[in-house]
């Protein structure tokens, strides 16, 4: 977006960002957990997309706006997401929990729009968009999903849709691995029959071996 004026032009920095780590998956997969969890172990900032203001305009957004202005609505809360974590990183680590690929995926599973539309409606928007260093994609088996969810303590409708809604699970796992397959941060973590911790251990030995 280098022909936009002044006031619509990202923040630059001069010197060499910390990491950006940004973790993707299905609601109540543990993002948040392993969020805290690494934000904690590399002394990071924290950030979850959407975040504030958004966050608490995000109900209203989803019961009254209708697709596109929903989109745009996201579309908004993900740049200023990037202007946090762009700013954010010069300073130190940031671990995102979510980020561009969710925006996309989960709008695509909701709406019932193909990933490849939802992506080329954030395509002029993208070079604002800051690039983490790595996106770390969470799977596990469905099994395993919807005993995370049994104990999870804050439960909302994005966890519950995931089984209440036909079709809804299914069509979120195939747009993450579509998304994921043209993202070049991508990494995949199974996360079955592994704790948090260990998680955490993983990712960082695997940010210090991609840093050497």
């Amino acid at each position: 977006m280098t022909h936009l004026p002044p006031p619509y032009q990202p923040f630059s920095y001069s010197s060499e960002p910390y990491p950006a780590i940004v973790l993707e998956g299905v609601s109540g997969i543990g993002k948040s957990t392993l969020a805290d969890l690494l934000t904690k172990q590399l002394k990071a900032s924290g950030l979850h997309t959407l975040p504030d203001p958004h966050t608490g305009w995000s109900p209203t957004a989803n019961s009254k706006l209708r697709s596109l202005p929903q989109f745009a609505f996201y579309l908004s809360g993900l740049l200023h997401a990037s202007d946090r974590l762009r700013v954010a990183r010069v300073h130190g680590p940031v671990v995102a929990d979510r980020y561009l690929s969710s925006i996309i995926a989960c709008h695509s599973a909701v709406h019932h729009v193909p990933v490849d539309v939802v992506t080329d409606l954030v395509g002029p928007f993208r070079s604002y968009l800051e690039t983490p260093t790595r996106t770390y994609y969470l799977r596990c088996s469905e099994e395993e999903l919807r005993t995370r969810i049994t104990v999870k303590t804050d439960v909302k409708s994005d966890d519950t849709d995931l089984f209440e809604v036909p079709g809804r699970l299914s069509r979120l796992l195939a747009n993450f691995a579509q998304v994921a397959a043209a993202d070049q941060t991508a990494v995949w973590v199974e996360t079955d029959g592994r704790t948090p911790q260990e998680l955490a251990d993983w990712i960082i030995a695997d940010l210090e071996l991609n840093h050497a």
